[in-house]
């Protein structure tokens, strides 16, 4: 009970400080629909078939690179007066503290993503919306996996000169799993079918690539944030 009263305590507090802001959230948002709007361009707006079949994999380019700027600023934004020393220091545990960061990334991440889905359909004039809720479910468990990785990630290389050249270069390869089970079940629910037989392999991929990671990075996390 006190490790989760103390997740949702950081991440009250950075959902606060970006809303307060907006850094990530404008930077992220504008990212994504441009890279909607110029892929737009390049592709045959005539063939719903050909859209239908790439739309999973568009989608989730753009998620990745868009929920990189938000991932990067997770342990970045408590460099300043030395705030991550002192939160380090409090009485809130390593574990607590990547918990809450990684559930404050997902919610900053998610609000992303549903911004991105209406525009995508009007950009190229698809329905997207035939399996909602269990496009949302593939959304939710895939963001996750992708804001708990980066999350870790982020405390990593948040001392780097370099680091958002390096987070991306680091996460991107451990995601590869995540990305492609998310390609797939979306590519798939955008086309209005449903997850059937073989499929679910996929949402058993996406299930354990979670739970593994979240549990190496809440053990691993003490170490990471304290050399």
């Amino acid at each position: 009970m006190r490790f989760l009263r103390q997740s949702l305590t950081i991440a009250s507090k950075d959902l606060r400080s970006e809303l307060r802001t907006k850094e990530s959230l404008n930077a992220a948002a504008a990212f994504a629909v441009v890279i909607l709007l110029l892929f737009s361009f390049t592709t045959d707006l005539g063939s719903a078939e050909s859209l239908y079949e790439m739309s999973g994999g568009l989608l989730w380019l753009v998620f990745a690179f868009a929920g990189a700027l938000i991932l990067n600023r997770s342990f970045a934004r408590e460099l300043p007066n030395d705030c991550l020393d002192a939160l380090i220091a409090s009485p809130v545990s390593g574990a607590a503290l990547f918990f809450g960061k990684a559930l404050a990334n997902f919610v900053l991440v998610i609000i992303i993503e549903l911004i991105c889905l209406p525009v995508f359909g009007v950009f190229y004039n698809l329905s997207w919306a035939r399996q909602f809720w269990w496009l949302m479910l593939v959304l939710a468990l895939a963001t996750w996996g992708m804001t708990v990785t980066g999350t870790m990630f982020s405390a990593l290389t948040v001392n780097l000169r370099l680091r958002e050249l390096m987070l991306p270069m680091l996460v991107y390869p451990m995601m590869i799993p995540a990305l492609m089970a998310a390609m797939q079940l979306t590519t798939l629910l955008i086309s209005g079918e449903p997850i059937a037989g073989g499929d679910w392999v996929w949402v058993r991929l996406l299930v354990g690539f979670d739970i593994i990671f979240t549990l190496l990075s809440v053990a691993l996390v003490e170490v990471v944030l304290v050399s």
